[in-house]
């Protein structure tokens, strides 16, 4: 049988625990509604921007709470991937969207021809 020691966590660091872990679904929250009405075209040149800082303050904050729950390194990599891949899936997704819309107005106007 395998043991798994856990580092403990000290009773004073559970409210920054809390809070980065909180900050780490609001930014994330705000980032996937900015860049949603950025890519809908709502004020594209000021809410792209403010997506992508509330995406390194997400990253920022999940960082910060991997240190203070002492990940290990490969608690590091996947957070790591996890973000960047999070930064990268909403394009993919409205890509998707848009290849999708065009296909379907190609078959329309083939249809009325």
């Amino acid at each position: 049988m395998t043991y798994i020691a856990w580092p403990t966590i000290q009773p004073d660091q559970f409210l920054p625990i809390f809070l980065y872990a909180s900050f780490v679904l609001v930014f994330g929250a705000l980032y996937a509604a900015l860049i949603t009405a950025g890519k809908m075209g709502f004020y594209r040149n000021l809410t792209l921007p403010l997506g992508y800082v509330m995406w390194g303050a997400q990253a920022w904050c999940l960082y910060a709470l991997s240190e203070l729950i002492q990940a290990n390194a490969f608690t590091y990599k996947v957070l790591a991937i996890t973000m960047i891949a999070y930064l990268f899936v909403p394009h993919l997704y409205f890509q998707l969207i848009d290849q999708s819309e065009k296909r379907h107005h190609e078959e329309e106007s083939h249809e009325s021809a």
